[in-house]
């Protein structure tokens, strides 16, 4: 892959043989036609007009765009962690340029423009060694431009993708456009492309170890799946110790659920009850922070290795809010203490919520099992129920189910 330098690296070699073009032609021109690679703008208010007139050919890369055959290969990739990088895809590029000829007498632009066209005709493709033959002679052919001895390091030689010049298509809208927007007087120009250039910035990525040996075992099994998680009392989200009933098909025979947060890097499995071929039970674990996960059900073999798992549900495990330790009104703001269990984690942020008036807190940068949340204005004196979020998974709260309608119990927080 090429780096960095690669668009630059593109336009140089370019560059370099189109002023191999012009050798041995100054009778032709009246001298040695000036090869650039500037915007049009500069070059216009560079070769001035009339007496000051000057054969030149110039060189613009107009627009970058991504490569569409390109496009797709090798997407991004993370771990679970969402942080170790597995993967690191090219940036794929179409260059799109304009060449431009300048003529100081009737002509000759047209005769800069012909030799120039005919060099990529019958160079649609560079050659690697082209390419290296060019940033060889750069420094020397350009030695006011320190870039030129860098140039040798952008890979452009060495990518996968050879590096082809095709035509443009561009009509007289699209150009007289073009040329509208760089603010110089139009010139005799062709478009082309050039494509594909591949960067790809050198870094560090995540890799397997090599597979040394593959165990394969065909076993005939019923394709297992889940279609609902219940929780009580139609709750949202279940605490550490809480029972969970998962239904399905075909679950005879399961050997643990599995809890997943990608986000922060857990799976945690959890030992199960069996109930009868469409229903379990588990305990939620108590070591998992509060948040959402994904839950799947897992079927091991006697040595615990996976021979099938289901897919996936969401399930939030809950919080639980444990007390309030203090409660200080500022005059502008009131100030709430809570602590919870289980730990929060790093990264982890909180919102609690009395009655309907929300604080947040975090993310936090330690494990912590207290927050103080601040709510701006200061609330009102009174009574108030308390639910705590974390990562989205809401604390659960009691409810008093015997009266009609049923009645909210707490936890409660008083101001």
């Amino acid at each position: 892959m090429s780096n960095a330098l690669a668009i630059a690296g593109v336009t140089a070699v370019l560059e370099y043989y189109l002023g191999n073009v012009y050798t041995g032609l100054s009778s032709y021109f009246g001298g040695t036609p000036t090869i650039s690679a500037l915007a049009p703008d500069i070059v216009q208010n560079a070769i001035g007009t009339g007496a000051t007139l000057q054969n030149q050919v110039n060189l613009f890369l107009h627009q970058v765009s991504d490569n569409p055959a390109w496009r797709n290969v090798g997407q991004p990739r993370l771990a679970a962690d969402g942080s170790t990088q597995l993967k690191n895809p090219p940036l794929a590029l179409d260059l799109h340029y304009l060449l431009t000829a300048y003529g100081s007498n009737d002509w000759q632009a047209e005769a800069l423009l012909g030799y120039a066209l005919l060099m990529l005709h019958e160079n649609p493709v560079m050659t690697r060694q082209d390419i290296r033959n060019a940033f060889a002679a750069l420094p020397g052919a350009d030695s006011g431009n320190p870039l030129s001895s860098y140039l040798s390091t952008s890979g452009l030689a060495d990518q996968i993708e050879m590096i082809k010049i095709t035509p443009s298509t561009m009509g007289r809208e699209e150009m007289a456009w073009i040329w509208t927007a760089l603010k110089a007087d139009y010139r005799p120009t062709y478009a082309f492309q050039v494509s594909v250039v591949l960067m790809q910035q050198p870094a560090n990525v995540s890799l397997a170890f090599p597979v040394l040996h593959r165990h394969i075992k065909a076993q005939a099994i019923t394709p297992a799946q889940i279609l609902t998680v219940d929780l009580a009392h139609g709750q949202v989200s279940a605490a550490p110790g809480d029972t969970v009933q998962v239904t399905g098909e075909f679950l005879a025979g399961a050997s643990q659920v599995l809890l997943i947060n990608a986000r922060l890097a857990v799976q945690q499995p959890a030992n199960i009850t069996p109930i009868d071929n469409n229903n379990l039970s588990f305990v939620v674990p108590n070591n998992v922070p509060a948040g959402i996960y994904t839950l799947a059900v897992l079927f091991n073999d006697a040595s615990g290795n996976t021979l099938q798992s289901t897919g996936t549900l969401p399930f939030a495990v809950a919080p639980v809010y444990q007390s309030t330790t203090s409660v200080v009104q500022t005059g502008t703001s009131t100030q709430v203490t809570v602590t919870f269990s289980p730990n929060m984690v790093v990264s982890q942020s909180a919102t609690l919520t009395l009655n309907g008036q929300s604080a947040s807190a975090g993310p936090v940068d330690a494990s912590t099992n207290s927050l103080q949340f601040d709510f701006t204005p200061a609330l009102a004196s009174g009574s108030y129920l308390a639910r705590l979020t974390v990562d989205g998974a809401p604390s659960i709260v009691d409810v008093n189910w015997n009266v009609h309608p049923p009645v909210f119990t707490g936890p409660m927080v008083t101001i």
